[in-house]
């Protein structure tokens, strides 16, 4: 069976979905969710109910929204996509490659600027005029909605031109928190997602950022594959059990 529709792809977008279809043998209750970064723990506690709950078994695959798309667009075997925007959720829709109708708001992202550093970020953000770093993380605003939201909130305060030489960026919002989780930034713009866990305070400084600086980061998940276990999961996710988890990960509700 062909995974993709087109022969001519690239490699970078082409070699993610060869290794999930190579991981293993497919059955016939696999649901295979392709997922933003910045969800994938919610989504995994999430993954763990349903599972307990139902004979499903679920395989989440995490990457920029962007590069998500382009590989469902060229035939990727996923039978879900969560996202981090609503724009590429309805082009899969209105392109057909989407199941019409099954596209819902899951999330509201939040942003923020964090330091591991106590006392390093100030919470009115202005450690970006300082400017006393020398690496500040980012997602790549081309791909991921966290990135453009970042590039917003510099341009709002007025230092995206002046801090280019030290922006150091993530292919997605996963990669930008791993640069300043290892050290290798200073400072970074993440999801509040990333830094918040049920019952736990947040760890270093943090800047709240005001959500005037950037447009709303609403995420929405959409339906690729009509099958009654990708259908099971979705309804799931829409349940109070699954809305709590989503809550407890600092994530506001639509």
């Amino acid at each position: 069976m062909c995974l993709f529709r087109r022969s001519r792809f690239p490699l970078h977008l082409l070699l993610p979905a060869l290794l999930l279809a190579a991981a293993g043998p497919s059955y016939a209750d696999e649901i295979r969710i392709a997922v933003a970064s910045n969800f994938i723990e919610a989504i995994r506690h999430i993954a763990e109910r349903f599972e307990a709950s139902s004979s499903h078994r679920v395989t989440l695959i995490p990457g920029s929204t962007g590069k998500h798309y382009a590989q469902i667009k060229h035939g990727a075997p996923f039978d879900l996509f969560f996202a981090a925007d609503t724009r590429r959720p309805r082009l899969l829709e209105a392109e057909g490659d989407a199941v019409a109708g099954s596209r819902f708001t899951y999330a509201l992202g939040k942003l923020v600027l964090w330091s591991p550093a106590p006392g390093y970020v100030d919470e009115a953000g202005k450690v970006l005029q300082r400017g006393d770093f020398r690496h500040l993380a980012l997602a790549n605003p081309k791909l991921a909605p966290y990135g453009m939201a970042a590039q917003q909130v510099l341009q709002a305060q007025g230092v995206w031109a002046s801090l280019q030489g030290r922006m150091v960026r993530g292919e997605n919002i996963g990669q930008a928190f791993q640069f300043v989780r290892a050290g290798n930034a200073e400072l970074g713009f993440v999801a509040y997602s990333q830094l918040k866990r049920p019952g736990q305070a947040v760890s270093g400084s943090v800047w709240d950022i005001p959500a005037a600086l950037y447009t709303p980061i609403e995420q929405q998940a959409v339906l690729l594959r009509g099958s009654p276990e990708a259908r099971a999961f979705l309804a799931f996710v829409q349940g109070s059990e699954a809305r709590s988890i989503i809550l407890g990960f600092g994530y506001g509700a639509p």
